[in-house]
């Protein structure tokens, strides 16, 4: 039986992680050996088609690769993954990259290079237009130009479609995109960005939704999320008690479980449980994209941790 559901579509970047362990995270001017190195696919617009994939729903991926030896990689990691990649486009020069260090504790320090993620323009936006049209959701992050995501936003606010923006890495935003944007999804590095930092959580989501966000999603890790709609209800959704050995694309694997939880009907609250419990089984593996959590995983581990 075919999927009738409307399709979440990500908007967003892929990249190839380039990941270095390491006892703890170098300081400035500090040589560590390292304890292994790995490749491995991710990026934050990836990362999280990957999430809602694997969690069993319909997901399509609008992005560029380079044409170096990691484009074919990234494409068909997304592939097995069940992520539709027919919006994607090979581009000339290299695809995005992002070396990082991961420390034995599970932190991480990470650089982006854009590559191909920095071609991502309006012409690529155009090009797939009444894909984005028939999203029951778009997903976007700021690992792309700015020009090409306010011009997302733009067509998603004139299609009606609704949007979960992820602000990482933090930037200064148009005006115009706060009343565009359904969900804003935060961590507490970027939440301090646009509200300044020694806020509370009430106060951090009045301050944002005063700036004319309709929903807010504060994540806060091993702490949970406090979840905020504007002229209504806002509470923390407790965590998952687990033994974290890697969060990179933990947030990811959040924003994926909520938008997939909200397009199945979802309480905004019964979202962040759920995507809440998605991020801790991702956190207890290796990797970006490979660490997310099957349907099947996360439903057994709520089954277990009512």
């Amino acid at each position: 039986m075919s999927d009738t559901r409307k399709p979440i579509v990500v908007v967003g970047s892929i990249t190839m992680d380039l990941v270095t362990r390491t006892p703890r995270i170098p300081a400035i001017g500090q040589t560590l050996i390292g304890t292994a190195f790995e490749t491995t696919p991710g990026g934050k617009g990836a990362n999280q088609a990957v999430a809602a994939a694997r969690l069993g729903y319909r997901v399509a991926m609008i992005a560029k690769v380079g044409d170096d030896a990691f484009g074919p990689q990234l494409i068909e990691n997304l592939q097995c993954a069940g992520v539709d990649t027919s919006a994607m486009a090979q581009t000339v020069g290299s695809s995005g990259l992002a070396p990082m260090f991961v420390a034995d504790d599970g932190q991480n320090a990470i650089v982006v290079v854009p590559g191909a993620n920095g071609k991502m323009d309006r012409a690529m936006v155009d090009s797939h237009a009444s894909l984005i049209r028939s999203a029951g959701i778009v997903l976007c992050q700021l690992e792309i130009p700015p020009g090409t995501l306010s011009y997302t936003l733009d067509l998603c606010a004139k299609a009606n479609v609704p949007v979960l923006l992820d602000p990482a890495p933090a930037a200064t935003l148009p005006d115009a995109v706060w009343s565009q944007v359904e969900w804003f999804t935060p961590n507490e590095t970027e939440a301090a960005f646009y509200v300044g930092d020694g806020a509370s959580m009430e106060e951090t989501a009045r301050r944002l939704h005063a700036k004319g966000l309709r929903g807010v999603v504060l994540k806060r890790g091993g702490d949970g999320a406090f979840v905020s709609v504007a002229g209504g209800r806002a509470e923390w959704v407790r965590p998952f008690k687990v033994q974290a050995i890697d969060t990179v694309a933990a947030g990811d694997c959040f924003n994926g479980a909520f938008a997939v939880a909200i397009e199945e009907g979802k309480d905004p609250w019964q979202a962040a449980r759920f995507a809440n419990a998605a991020s801790a089984l991702s956190v207890t593996r290796k990797g970006a994209q490979a660490s997310m959590p099957w349907r099947s995983e996360v439903d057994e581990f709520l089954a277990q941790n009512c």
